[in-house]
């Protein structure tokens, strides 16, 4: 379902009886394998609805490392040369989190009395927007406006935009061999084969080319 939020003159915060449960069964993951040109023309309205809104941040901020891309591509179509980073570490493999979010790098630019647009690649859990959002409270932000590309209905953290609800585990261009890999690996914990793992990717849009040479690739670098 394709959604343009409006703008909010402040992040929601559902509580957390709210959130619904991933089931972290490999063979019951759906997948939704966005190519760039379809990344980059979700990003295209999610920047129209910022503008709409009349928003103008003066900071962009990425939430490193699935946030850098799409906040550099929010920069060029907000026309907006601030761009600052956050990093955070909360997703150790597909569908599984550490107990808590953490900061592992402050933002990189002084967001003091700032307007500030968060830019992420999707808000799942939302654990982590929440905690970027806090995080820029304290250094004294003046705004904070949230945008990702989709959004999952259990987050805790709903962006004021968004352009695209689902409940499928999101494999995105700029992560295809690292995601390939842990999908492999998942499903082989799960006693399931590499080759039912490359099909489901490959029914889900994963040009099979690609699919091959990373799941040949992770298999070459087993002991």
């Amino acid at each position: 379902m394709n959604r343009q939020v409006s703008s909010r003159s402040q992040t929601i915060m559902k509580e957390p009886n709210t959130r619904k449960p991933v089931s972290s069964a490999g063979n019951k993951l759906e997948f939704d394998i966005p190519s760039w040109n379809q990344v980059y023309g979700l990003l295209l309205k999610v920047a129209e609805t910022v503008q709409r809104s009349g928003f103008e941040p003066d900071v962009i901020v990425g939430v490193s490392r699935g946030g850098c891309i799409p906040a550099r591509i929010m920069s060029d179509l907000l026309e907006n040369p601030k761009l600052a980073n956050v990093t955070t570490e909360y997703y150790v493999g597909v569908a599984e989190t550490k107990q808590e979010p953490s900061i592992t790098q402050p933002v990189s630019l002084s967001v003091k009395d700032k307007k500030v647009l968060v830019v992420d690649d999707v808000a799942d859990t939302g654990e982590s927007l929440k905690l970027v959002n806090l995080h820029l409270k304290h250094q004294d932000a003046s705004e904070i406006r949230i945008a990702t590309i989709y959004y999952k209905p259990w987050s805790v953290t709903v962006p004021h935009y968004y352009q695209k609800e689902t409940s499928h585990w999101i494999v995105f261009p700029w992560e295809r061999k690292e995601a390939v890999r842990k999908i492999v690996k998942k499903f082989r914990a799960e006693g399931q084969t590499a080759e039912a793992a490359k099909e489901k990717l490959i029914s889900s849009g994963l040009n099979r080319e690609l699919a091959e040479l990373f799941i040949k690739e992770a298999a070459e670098e087993e002991p």
